[in-house]
């Protein structure tokens, strides 16, 4: 399989009131043709403006610094025109947005909003692409689809509002969709068939899948490989399989430690203590140090680097130092 999408030290600081804080701090990631990669960590880690960033969607100017590469198809998205990412964005590049009712415009019709995006990059006309947006709305499984068309989205359920996101991210046939938390405040049942929907785009026309979430239980379900991020950095990187059974990074153990679990008798859910500190408010040490239960001394004062493991495995924790060093040196 080869690379789609390549992220190489990536790096987004905003200059707010004359101080740098770094969001987004050195990320690396790959993404294969096909694969479905899980990106998972606490609100405020940077997943979504990692995101935002590959679509091109913040703004520009003197209130933030970019530095590395986000290479889709070997070509760096950072320096391509705007001009041109508004062809990529959308057509080549689909987002289905975290809430639904804050991404669709609540003033145009369902079936405009949807037709906007093959008019402008299909050249459809009005009725073709009228006649387009009711096809895509019922292979996302919405009834009614000739009526939904005309209807607007404070009309529908929030489960059917994000299948008409999905819709909307589908309409051109996109080679890489991100999904940043596409089922947040979803039911139980809903979130199932809209996973199942993805995992059938998938399948079927062949997407590669960003999804962003904070969810171990729908990484475990949807997810090939994950990427564990912490307060703008990459922690920890594995197949979804080596994740769960043998997590390397303390982050991620005490993530899964407070996943809750059938048949315990404890009445409490184990925690991870203290908080994530402020974006730029660790200036020297592991991130995760304040509130790692293996901190040492060199934590402290010494930032780790990004170790690999025998098991492909990727963490960025001092206790991997010695493993990394007799893996590198076979």
């Amino acid at each position: 399989m080869s690379n789609l999408l390549e992220i190489r030290q990536l790096k987004n600081h905003f200059i707010s009131e004359g101080r740098v804080i770094p969001a987004v701090n050195g990320v690396s990631l790959t993404l294969q043709k096909g694969e479905t990669l899980g990106i998972v960590g606490e609100s405020g880690c940077g997943k979504s403006v990692t995101s935002l960033t590959i679509m091109g969607l913040l703004p520009k100017g003197g209130k933030r610094i970019t530095d590395g590469e986000i290479l889709y198809k070997g070509r760096n998205l950072l320096n391509v025109p705007e001009e041109e990412m508004q062809r990529i964005r959308g057509n080549e590049i689909a987002m289905i947005f975290q809430e639904p009712m804050t991404s669709l415009n609540p003033v145009y019709t369902i079936g405009k909003q949807l037709s906007e995006m093959v008019m402008l990059h299909r050249g459809y006309n009005k009725a073709q692409a009228r006649e387009h947006a009711i096809q895509m709305l019922k292979k996302v499984n919405i009834p009614r689809a000739e009526a939904i068309v005309d209807e607007y989205p404070h009309q529908l359920s929030g489960g059917m509002r994000q299948r008409v996101m999905i819709a909307m991210a589908m309409s051109c046939d996109p080679e890489l969709l991100i999904a940043d938390e596409p089922t947040t405040a979803l039911d139980v049942t809903i979130q199932a068939q809209i996973l199942d929907l993805m995992r059938e785009l998938r399948s079927k026309q062949g997407t590669s899948i960003l999804l962003i979430t904070h969810d171990l239980g729908v990484v475990a379900e949807m997810c090939q490989r994950v990427v564990v991020m912490y307060a703008g950095q990459v922690v920890e990187q594995a197949d979804v399989i080596s994740l769960f059974e043998t997590p390397s990074h303390p982050y991620t153990q005490g993530l899964l430690e407070s996943m809750p679990k059938l048949g315990e008798d404890s009445k409490w859910l184990k925690s991870i203590p203290g908080n994530v500190p402020l974006p730029g408010s660790v200036k020297q040490g592991c991130h995760f140090a304040s509130r790692c239960p293996f901190v040492e001394s060199r934590c402290l004062q010494e930032a780790p680097p990004l170790f690999a493991l025998e098991n492909g495995q990727l963490s960025r924790c001092w206790i991997h130092e010695n493993a990394a060093k007799e893996v590198a040196a076979r």
